[in-house]
């Protein structure tokens, strides 16, 4: 279920005292956002390669594409996007979030319900939120050519999975793995706002095996195409990662970092390896 307001302005409290308490540490702006993800970032871990790769699968459909960003939140991640996509939008569902902690709320984010309010369509669809219990997946694909959708590996995502869309006319053409921010807040908390041992944090790291998977579905028409800018971009080095990323790489969630699933099984794929759909 959504947030309620006092949640939210007691979230606020806490990232307050947070500051007063350790506006000395160097990188304490920096872990912000893995700590109070809903005020300060998202409920997503990301990298700007991230960013390119929805980029360059938005292009792929159109030179000057449209773009939304479903649950957009404060917008964290979409004013990412808007550094390569200028037109790209964002639907948050509550007004309150913004209002009753005088955040600013720009245009280009609309306040409605996906359910019943995407009046255009989009080239591309994002959705990086959808309720538990709540499915709009059917609204969603009459409304774009592409659909990318992040969830975590425990399943937050509507009724019956709701994270997928092979039986609304798309076809998954790529996916990969990210760190879940409740992985990187738990190394962070352990690192430098406990006082466990060296030796204690690396046996808690071992223990790792949340993750996000980042999907990407296409109507057919689209499909090589997206493949071919995906494997061009994958070759890239990404210039001036943002400031955030050097806190991932402190904390053992590296690009191309084996994350074991559990303690019994193989490891998975590395993170933010990209594969392929047949």
């Amino acid at each position: 279920m959504p947030f309620l307001i006092d949640d939210i302005i007691s979230a606020q409290k806490e990232l307050d005292r947070f500051r007063s308490t350790f506006h000395k540490h160097k990188n304490s702006v920096d872990h912000e956002r893995f700590i109070f993800p809903f005020l300060c970032g998202s409920y997503f871990t990301y990298r700007k390669i991230d960013v390119e790769r929805i980029a360059s699968i938005a292009k792929t459909v159109s030179k000057d594409p449209t773009y939304l960003d479903i649950g957009c939140g404060y917008g964290d991640f979409l004013e990412k996007v808007r550094q390569y996509l200028p037109n790209a939008e964002g639907m948050e569902k509550s007004a309150e979030m913004f209002f009753k902690l005088g955040r600013y709320k720009p245009d280009y984010i609309k306040i409605g319900d996906a359910y019943n309010e995407i009046e255009k369509k989009y080239d591309v669809i994002f959705v990086g939120w959808m309720e538990p219990g709540v499915d709009y997946r059917d609204k969603i694909a009459k409304k774009t050519e592409v659909i990318i959708t992040t969830f975590d590996k425990g399943g937050q995502c509507g009724i019956n999975g709701g994270c997928e869309f092979e039986g609304f006319g798309y076809e998954r053409v790529a996916s990969w793995i990210t760190p879940s921010w409740i992985d990187v807040n738990t190394e962070l908390m352990n690192r430098y706002y406990s006082k466990i041992s060296d030796e204690t944090v690396k046996s808690l790291s071992e223990l790792r095996g949340a993750h996000n998977l980042w999907y990407v579905y296409s109507k057919p028409k689209y499909k090589e195409g997206i493949k071919e800018k995906l494997r061009r971009q994958e070759k890239n080095q990404v210039d001036l990662p943002y400031p955030h990323e050097k806190i991932l790489d402190e904390c053992g969630f590296e690009v191309g970092e084996l994350l074991r699933v559990s303690p019994s099984s193989q490891s998975s794929p590395g993170l933010w390896k990209i594969n392929f759909d047949i």
